[in-house]
């Protein structure tokens, strides 16, 4: 099955009749963002970091989203023992390796998670797909260098290796899967100003995997209702300050015909 309006709509209703608990364990800065777009989203977040309480954590949730972008041994050790018990009950894990690239330890733990937690979804900007393939790229802080279609080959490698699906945003968004690419044309230019976008659509992408079977299928629609959601706030934003006020009432509001109007794929 490919992406299209109708399909992505009734993920976004699933998501709202269902309200799947998507577990976080994610970074100071983006805490907030990615809660509250989940809350306008649909879905129901947790946001834990206690090794203490990781298994029983898991237990309740319906996908599991691992984040390294403000790393610590303690949170490292959290993440590993939520991917362990994830594998268990089965749920889907995306990993977002935020800034790998930029420090040997962060490359590091981003490829040591990738081997051990094995997640459906790998979800960064292109530098970060190709430094945690082993590529030469490097991320400026945990922004990208590279364009999305640069990370291709690296994707394609990553997916080859370790049978997850990889998501590359940036100008254009890349899903990639054994036997397909998507293309996704959605989103705006003011979008990168906002701190966390990246990582709420790593969130989103939480999201949508608990409650469509297909990773790639879920992968495309996250990234897609994020592109419009982005496009529907910046008609409104004078501003980054305003565009992430939009943002989170665009998620709110949106409704099918918001969908059908504004989606731009190549399957």
């Amino acid at each position: 099955m490919s992406i299209d309006p109708l399909n992505t709509w009734e993920a976004v209703q699933a998501i709202r009749a269902k309200s799947p608990v998507v577990h976080s364990i994610t970074n100071y800065v983006v805490m907030n963002n990615t809660a509250n777009a989940l809350l306008a989203l649909g879905a129901s977040p947790v946001m834990a970091q206690a090794q203490e309480e990781m298994v029983e954590m898991v237990g309740i949730a319906s996908a599991l989203v691992l984040n390294i972008g403000t790393l610590s041994q303690e949170w490292i050790k959290a993440m590993f023992l939520a991917g362990e018990a994830g594998q268990k009950k089965g749920i889907p894990i995306i990993l977002d390796p935020v800034g790998a690239g930029a420090t040997a330890y962060r490359t590091r733990t981003a490829r040591e998670l990738l081997k051990e937690t094995k997640p459906a979804i790998l979800r960064g900007n292109a530098s970060e797909i190709m430094a945690t393939c082993g590529d030469l790229a490097q991320t400026r802080g945990v922004d990208s260098t590279e364009a999305s279609h640069d990370a291709l080959a690296a994707a394609h490698s990553l997916h080859k290796t370790y049978g997850c699906i990889i998501s590359i945003s940036g100008e254009t968004d890349y899903i990639v899967g054994s036997d397909r690419t998507i293309r996704i044309h959605n989103g705006h230019a003011m979008m990168p100003r906002v701190t966390g976008l990246g990582c709420t659509a790593t969130a989103l992408t939480g999201a949508f995997a608990a409650v469509t079977p297909d990773p790639v299928l879920a992968a495309a629609q996250a990234m897609a209702v994020m592109g419009i959601a982005g496009e529907m706030a910046a008609r409104k934003a004078e501003g980054p300050g305003s565009l992430q006020m939009h943002f989170i009432d665009a998620l709110y509001r949106m409704n099918g015909e918001d969908i059908k109007r504004d989606i731009r794929v190549e399957a």
